[in-house]
């Protein structure tokens, strides 16, 4: 298993012989592809009341353009700073990051986060419509923001409920709306922090769903962080694990998975369960380290 600036590959044995599980090409020239994200040995140093703390390591990651990249670990392994680092809320200490081949100084172009908390994320006091209105508000006139709300309602199937309120809705919906607000700016990227982690398994599975829909009709790159295995399996190209203090990505697969997916019928396949397994395998052989 490595993971180094020129290519990050994770295997295992097999009856047949030796199987990659993932490969990651990460240019050792420096040069960045000509779309996507590239990560080159980017570590992350906060201060604290006790000194600077070392929170990521020697990270590398390319992630192409319409890619869905799932990230797993344990609380505390660096998974929101990763994806801090990704929106160009936090630079990196050392190394780089980059995006369609553009140093990341700052939030980019087309990059929009959608954290989990949907209800504080919310203004009860405005409709559905206008909630998603509103990072479009200054950026363009009335009928093209009234357009692209109606398209963004219409992808998370709240169209017919574009006049209600946030606090007359689940928490589901709650958090389609926020979807929706991110999708009416028309992102390259969609950067997810948790986005389903507080909902219940139904909800879950429908929001699931509707995810993988969207990014077909729109292409969109999707990242997302989750402590849910499962769920990174089935939505996601590949599944990166973050773990250790500070964090690294020690592992990488690719599903492999066909599209469409299906809740019951994805899950059975052994393609499914294989890395099921080798994700389970790998997250307690760090844990035990």
């Amino acid at each position: 298993m490595t993971n180094s600036a020129g290519t990050a590959a994770a295997t295992h044995q097999s009856a047949g012989g030796r199987e990659e599980l993932g490969i990651t090409h990460v240019p050792a020239s420096g040069r960045a592809p000509a779309d996507g994200y590239l990560l080159q040995e980017v570590g992350v140093t906060l201060p604290t009341a006790k000194g600077p703390l070392s929170i990521l390591r020697d990270v590398n990651l390319h992630v192409p353009q319409g890619q869905i990249l799932g990230i797993v670990g344990r609380s505390g392994t660096g998974k929101t700073t990763l994806l801090r680092v990704l929106g160009g809320l936090l630079r990196p200490t050392t190394g780089r990051a980059m995006v369609d081949g553009v140093e990341i100084t700052g939030p980019p172009e087309q990059v929009v986060t959608v954290f989990q908390d949907y209800a504080s994320a919310l203004l009860p006091w405005r409709s559905l419509e206008r909630n998603v209105a509103l990072p479009l508000e200054r950026r363009m006139g009335r009928p093209e923001r009234n357009e692209r709300v109606r398209e963004a309602l219409a992808m998370v199937g709240l169209e017919s409920r574009a006049k209600d309120y946030p606090w007359r809705l689940s928490g589901g919906m709650q958090q389609r709306v926020q979807i929706a607000r991110a999708l009416a700016l028309r992102p390259r990227v969609l950067l997810m922090d948790e986005p389903f982690g507080a909902l219940d398994a139904m909800t879950k599975a429908t929001l699931q769903d509707q995810l993988l829909t969207v990014q077909r009709e729109t292409g969109a790159t999707i990242i997302f962080i989750t402590h849910d295995i499962e769920e990174a399996i089935y939505l996601g190209d590949r599944v990166a694990l973050i773990a250790g203090s500070p964090g690294h990505i020690p592992l990488e697969i690719t599903t492999d998975l066909d599209r469409p997916r299906n809740q019951v019928e994805t899950r059975e396949l052994a393609r499914y369960l294989e890395v099921r397994h080798q994700l389970h395998a790998a997250l307690a052989a760090e844990h035990n380290k």
